[in-house]
């Protein structure tokens, strides 16, 4: 049997939340990674509590320097699961899962079975095929949801772009906001006209436009 250590975080926390976000990250860059650190800041300019956390293989990564590949999706779901017992246990405010690409994908898997705890769920840059493989599809969890849930996807995004995701067979619970000519980052090209910096300020004007709607 696997012992899972409870997962490293960092909680970014304000004087007066109005709700809390557990943030995790994608398969390649950890809990610190700039991204993921604008993000939550951001948050908290907007009165909204954010946990990060590392998944078990990046807290091996960053402890032997070696390049682990994620664990599998059993273990990725019962390490969030593990971290999301104590905020349930503690937080009266309401709370939101989600994450970066991988992170939001293991957030939204979660979500059938946390209806009676999570509002609802928020996947930035969702991972709807690998790389170049759009024929293996990862749906199920957009499919079988019980709980709300945004995705924010860049309308290029190597996986999974606009012209795809309006081909498939989504649950009516979910709402995609595409980026013009964002990647999987929502990084834009400069002949779009727009910055990442706009498409990252409408991502957390999007984010807690949910989470407000969905309190």
């Amino acid at each position: 049997m696997t012992t899972i250590n409870f997962p490293s975080i960092i909680e970014n926390f304000v004087e007066k939340p109005k709700a809390l976000f557990i943030f995790a990250h994608g398969a390649g860059a950890d809990k610190s990674h700039n991204f993921m650190e604008r993000f939550a800041l951001k948050l908290n300019e907007k009165n909204i509590n954010v946990v990060r956390f590392n998944f078990p293989y990046m807290d091996k990564r960053l402890l032997d320097g070696k390049k682990y590949p994620p664990n599998r999706m059993p273990l990725l779901e019962d390490s969030y699961l593990l971290l999301l017992e104590k905020y349930i246990k503690n937080t009266s405010i309401p709370l939101f899962i989600g994450g970066k690409s991988m992170g939001g994908r293991v957030a939204a898997t979660l979500s059938k079975q946390l209806l009676e705890h999570v509002k609802g769920t928020i996947c930035i840059g969702y991972p709807f095929h690998p790389q170049k493989k759009p024929e293996n599809l990862r749906l199920a969890p957009l499919q079988e949801t019980v709980l709300p849930i945004l995705i924010l996807q860049g309308d290029r995004d190597a996986l999974g772009n606009k012209e795809e995701i309006e081909n498939y067979a989504l649950s009516d619970l979910c709402e995609v906001v595409y980026f013009v000519d964002g990647d999987h980052d929502l990084k834009p090209r400069v002949k779009s006209g727009y910055t990442h910096q706009q498409h990252l300020k409408t991502a957390v004007e999007q984010l807690v436009r949910f989470i407000h709607e969905k309190s």
